[in-house]
């Protein structure tokens, strides 16, 4: 669900009044319950009975029908999967009905990156023994736990927490995250940035609402200028222990487990989910929405297409097993050659 911490909530409305005000009367005019109210929009696995979920592609079918949303913006391939007692929103393109419902209920004016002011989270909240440099800004509601060291210049968002022990070096954003224990955050990095979510591809290029948090967990680093996108609707996650260089991008829903290393450069797409104790060479790019699993070694300049099991050893671009990697090299390298036999 949508944390209110960072995107106030506009609502509760029914679902009919909703799509009327949108200029949607004939979607109003199929719905069971126009009465319905939607109390919050949330991820299909997290959703409760006031929420509103969607779901736009074959491959949600299965998590609809385990849903407990109240609400599902659906096309009509997936009608039938919706959850008995939801009201079903049948439309040609929910992803782009779902947008403009996405800024009717958290709208940009007052979601928390772009308005300075949030009266309603409070005073900040600084424990014991923190060490603020110079020019330090501290939004509304922000929670900061003993010990913890902000250099200069850092720009801390309202409703941001941090935890104890952490160090966040000069000239760094943070915005819509949490961040946990014993955190190291390098100059200039970037957390709770916006995703990089768009419809209408190369003609409208219409901006999805990007409404998730960032989730940096206990003894997380993160190197100089790296950025780490908040999710568009759930939480991007970085997991404990895990260790990140400098100028690294990971991208909106990207879940990273517990103690990887990814080095200088790499580029993570977004829902990407990175298991635990993985090893990212410099250079890796991942093309999203794909699964590495844990204990796996991403050798430098590798492009992950796929999803790939635990344990794997990857290189090349596309990424492939290193063993049939390296036979293909030589292979390759024997072919241009040439036959000097004879």
């Amino acid at each position: 669900m949508v944390d209110t911490r960072f995107h106030r909530f506009a609502g509760p409305i029914a679902i009919g009044a909703l799509l009327a005000e949108l200029g949607r009367q004939d979607v109003v005019a199929t719905l069971a319950d126009p009465a319905r109210v939607v109390s919050g929009v949330s991820e299909l696995d997290l959703a409760g009975p006031g929420d509103l979920v969607l779901a736009a592609h074959p491959s949600y079918a299965a998590e609809l029908r385990r849903s407990k949303a109240g609400l599902a913006l659906v096309n009509a391939g997936l009608l039938e999967d919706v959850p008995a007692g939801a009201v079903a929103i049948v439309v040609n393109k929910p992803h782009n009905l779902f947008a403009e419902i996405l800024d009717r209920l958290y709208p940009a004016s007052t979601r928390s990156i772009i308005a300075g002011g949030r009266d309603d989270l409070g005073t900040p909240i600084v424990e014991r023994d923190v060490i603020l440099g110079a020019n330090v800004v501290i939004g509304a509601g922000v929670e900061i736990g003993r010990g913890t060291v902000i250099g200069a210049n850092t720009v801390i968002g309202p409703g941001v927490t941090i935890g104890r022990n952490a160090i966040i070096a000069a000239n760094c954003t943070i915005d819509c995250a949490h961040i946990g224990n014993e955190a190291v955050l390098h100059s200039g990095v970037r957390i709770g940035t916006e995703g990089f979510g768009w419809l209408d591809h190369g003609t409208a290029n219409r901006k999805i609402p990007q409404l998730g948090r960032v989730i940096v967990q206990d003894r997380v680093e993160i190197g100089a200028n790296s950025t780490i996108d908040r999710g568009a609707l759930g939480d991007t996650v970085i997991g404990d222990g895990t260790k990140i260089d400098n100028l690294v991008q990971i991208g909106h829903n990207c879940r990273i487990g517990r103690n990887c290393l990814i080095a200088a450069m790499s580029g993570l797409s977004g829902s990407t989910i990175v298991e635990d104790g993985v090893l990212m060479g410099g250079g890796v790019g991942t093309s999203g929405h794909l699964r590495i699993g844990a204990g796996s070694v991403v050798h430098g300049r590798a492009a992950v297409t796929k999803d790939w099991p635990a344990g794997s050893k990857l290189a090349g671009a596309p990424a492939q097993d290193i063993k049939d990697f390296w036979r293909e090299l030589a292979a390759t390298r024997k072919l241009s050659k040439g036959d000097k036999r004879g």
